[in-house]
C-alpha cells in the first residue's frame, strides 16, 4: 500500500494531499493525447500501479463479503462475485491506472468459472455502458471478481486460466482503442481474518510473450520451485503479472476521517477483537480442522514412507541406488509438506496469541 492510504492528515494542505486531489479531475486534451498514443502497446509491461479510490475500494469489498455470507447462508461454499472497473489511465502517471469507481454485475459462480458469457449480463453491461458515456468522462477499464477459497497460507488472488482467457480477451479488444484494461482478484475470506483488504491487481501478457528472466513470478520475484509457483500463483503463473496497488484520497475526505479517528473510532479499536468478531470465531475451527488433516497426512506418509525405503535397501539387492533416490525425493516432499503444515499451525497461533494478548491488555487497563 502506498504512503497516502496511512498518512497522518494535517492542517496544511500536503503535497501528498495536492497529488490525490489531482486524481479526482483531469485535463480531456491530455488524456486523448495518451490514448492516441497508447505507449503500452508496445510495452508488455507498461503499466506498473493501480490506485483506487475509497468509494471503488469500499463497494468491491462489500459486494464480494456479500457472496461470502449469501453462499454460508444457503447452507453451502462462498460465492463469487464479479464487476466492472470505471477509471482511466494517468496522463501525469503514465504507468498508473486510476479506478475511481465500479458496478457489480448480476453473476455468481463458483471456483474459476465467473464468466459473463449469459445474454441477459451482456444486455445489462451494454446497456450499464451506455449510461456512463452520457453521464460520465471515464470509461470502463476493467473488471474485478473474487475469489472466495478457504484461507491458507497464501492469498488467493491469482488469475485462473479462465480468468487469463477473459483479461486477454478485454485487452485486445480495449487496449488498441487507448482503453488499457485491468483486472482485480479479491481474496473475501482472507480480508475477513486479517482484517485488511486483501486485493491484487493484474495484466496479462501477450500470447507470443515471454520474459527475460527464468521463474518469473507475476510480482517480479524469482521462485525455483515449480510446487511453489503453483500454489501461490496458480497453473498459468507465467502468463501476467502483478500491478502495485495503492489507495487515495482527497484532501477534504483526508480530514473528515482524522477527526472520526480522533473522536469516534478509537472506541470501536478499544471495544472490538478482531479474533472475537463472529466471522472470524465461525472461520476459525474450520482452519485448525484443515491444517490438523494436513500434519495428519504428512504423518502418514512419513511413517509409510520410511519403510518402503528400508526396505528397498535390504531386500532389493542392485535396485538399493534408484530406491534411495526414490526415497530422497519422497523425503523432500514430505519436507515441503510439512514446512506448509508448519506455517499453517504458526499463523493460526500468532492470531490466537495476537487476540489474547490485546484482551489481557484492554483487562489490565480498564477493569
Amino acid at each position: 500500500m502506498s504512503a497516502e492510504k496511512n498518512a497522518p492528515p494535517t492542517e496544511q494542505t500536503t503535497t501528498t494531499d495536492l497529488a490525490a486531489d489531482a486524481r479526482y479531475s483531469f485535463d480531456a486534451t491530455r488524456l486523448d493525447n495518451l490514448r492516441s498514443r497508447a505507449p503500452w502497446k508496445d510495452n508488455a509491461k507498461y503499466f506498473q500501479k493501480a490506485a483506487l479510490s475509497p468509494s471503488a475500494t469500499t463497494k468491491m469489498m462489500m459486494h464480494c463479503h456479500s457472496g461470502v455470507e449469501a453462499g454460508l447462508a444457503k447452507g453451502g461454499n462462498p460465492i463469487e462475485k464479479m464487476g466492472l472497473l470505471l477509471g482511466r489511465p494517468d496522463p501525469d502517471t503514465p504507468r498508473t491506472l486510476i479506478v475511481t469507481d465500479v458496478f457489480p454485475l448480476p453473476i455468481e459462480g463458483f471456483e474459476t468459472r465467473v464468466v459473463a458469457d449469459d445474454q441477459d449480463v451482456l444486455n445489462h453491461i451494454i446497456t450499464l455502458a451506455e449510461t456512463m458515456e452520457k453521464t460520465r468522462k471515464e470509461k470502463f477499464m476493467g473488471w474485478y471478481h473474487s475469489h472466495p477459497f478457504d484461507v491458507g497460507i497464501h492469498s488467493h488472488c491469482y488469475l485462473s486460466q479462465t480468468d487469463i482467457s477473459t483479461q486477454l480477451q478485454w485487452q485486445r479488444a480495449e487496449d488498441p482503442h487507448g482503453n488499457p484494461w485491468l483486472a482485480i482478484v479479491i481474496d473475501p475470506l482472507r480480508s475477513l481474518a486479517k482484517n485488511n483488504p486483501e486485493m491484487k491487481a493484474f495484466r496479462v501478457y501477450p500470447p507470443d510473450y515471454k520474459s527475460a528472466v527464468t521463474n518469473e513470478c507475476p510480482d517480479g520475484s524469482i521462485v525455483h520451485d515449480e510446487q511453489a509457483r503453483l500454489e501461490k500463483w496458480g497453473s498459468c503463473w507465467s502468463r501476467y503479472y502483478e500491478l502495485e496497488v495503492e489507495y487515495f484520497m482527497s484532501a477534504n475526505a483526508r480530514s473528515v476521517i482524522g477527526i472520526l479517528t480522533q473522536n469516534y473510532l478509537w472506541m470501536r479499536t478499544l471495544g472490538s477483537t478482531t479474533m472475537l468478531e463472529a466471522e472470524n470465531r465461525q472461520r476459525f475451527p474450520e482452519r485448525v480442522v484443515a491444517v490438523a488433516e494436513k500434519i495428519k497426512a504428512v504423518e502418514v506418509n512419513v511413517s509409510g514412507g520410511a519403510g518402503g525405503v528400508y526396505g528397498g535397501q535390504q531386500g532389493r539387492g542392485m535396485t538399493f541406488g534408484a530406491t534411495s533416490a526414490a526415497g530422497e525425493a519422497g523425503r523432500k516432499e514430505e519436507e515441503g509438506e510439512l514446512s506448509k503444515a508448519t506455517r499453517g499451525v504458526v499463523e493460526l497461533a500468532t492470531e490466537k496469541l495476537h487476540g489474547n494478548i490485546v484482551q489481557m491488555v484492554k483487562k489490565d487497563l480498564f477493569c
